[in-house]
């Protein structure tokens, strides 16, 4: 199974009574919002993920607004919901991806590997006039997999003070640039990085995913390959959109970035970091 699910195939699943663990990836202010958004609505046979409880770590200066998780946390969830090595796992969020991508990302960095997104996520679902429920969600199964931290790269702050080689940024232009800030401490990129906002792996109007060959022209638009790919370093604000940009670089086969999660929410609150404020859009620009 492909990294990304269509509606259809997850429906097809369902009906067919599949084995999987489908996990919306929800976050919503305020508390008890995002559970009372999922009660509200869901897809058949889903169960309730916290985004902001699961997926994440607890924010600080030193840290970032999303750092990684706690393992022994995490593991909790993990028999939450019923991880098992035997069953897919699913994840979709409210139709930006941006959740579902943190989501994809943590559990596989936790050692789950057999994890898939599901494109476009509730809204897509919804557009395509499919099945949905209220209620509590689907009662778990049994677990069989211990969280084992670590087997996603990922990248310090410290590994990227020494780090000379390509550095990305996958926020919007306006935030890279240091036009717009709106969740950190100060405006602008990490010195030396380049931009490549997340979205524009994505279709502007529904945010399903753009084909392989057109994901491909946009790395090309912005001088990327798998060779000067590889010892990248990606990040973003706080670990979501850079998160589902390595899910989609895996999509198309690309592999092996270290994730800097800790982002620029974690750069920026350091005053001894130097800042870098204007457009980067391409590897020699």
């Amino acid at each position: 199974m492909s990294i990304l699910v269509s509606p259809e195939q997850l429906n097809d699943n369902i009906h067919h009574g599949k084995r999987m663990t489908l996990l919306a990836s929800l976050w919503a202010p305020g508390e008890g919002e995002s559970y009372n958004q999922f009660t509200s609505l869901h897809i058949p046979t889903a169960q309730y993920a916290d985004a902001g409880a699961a997926f994440v770590g607890l924010p600080g200066s030193r840290v970032g607004r999303n750092p990684l998780p706690d393992p022994e946390k995490l593991q909790s969830w993990f028999e939450t919901w019923g991880i098992s090595e035997n069953r897919p796992v699913i994840v979709y969020d409210e139709g930006r991806g941006l959740f579902a991508g943190r989501a994809w990302w943590t559990l596989r960095w936790a050692g789950v590997k057999n994890v898939h997104i599901l494109d476009g996520g509730l809204a897509n679902w919804r557009a395509k006039k499919l099945r949905t429920l209220t209620g509590p969600g689907a009662i778990a199964m049994s677990n069989d997999i211990d969280v084992n931290p670590g087997q996603m790269e990922v990248a310090t702050i410290d590994d990227v003070r020494s780090h000379d080689g390509l550095l990305i940024d996958t926020r919007t232009a306006s935030r890279f640039a240091g036009r717009r800030e709106h969740l950190d401490l100060k405006a602008g990129h990490i010195p030396g990085a380049i931009n490549l906002p997340e979205r524009l792996f994505h279709d502007d109007n529904d945010r399903t995913w753009k084909s392989p060959e057109e994901i491909r022209k946009v790395l090309d638009n912005a001088g990327l390959n798998e060779d000067n790919l590889k010892d990248a370093i990606i990040y973003s604000g706080s670990g979501n959109h850079s998160a589902l940009t390595l899910a989609v670089l895996e999509y198309i086969g690309i592999t092996g970035l270290r994730h800097y999660v800790g982002g620029w929410s974690q750069w920026s609150a350091d005053p001894f970091n130097p800042v870098e404020r204007g457009d980067r859009l391409h590897v020699n620009d």
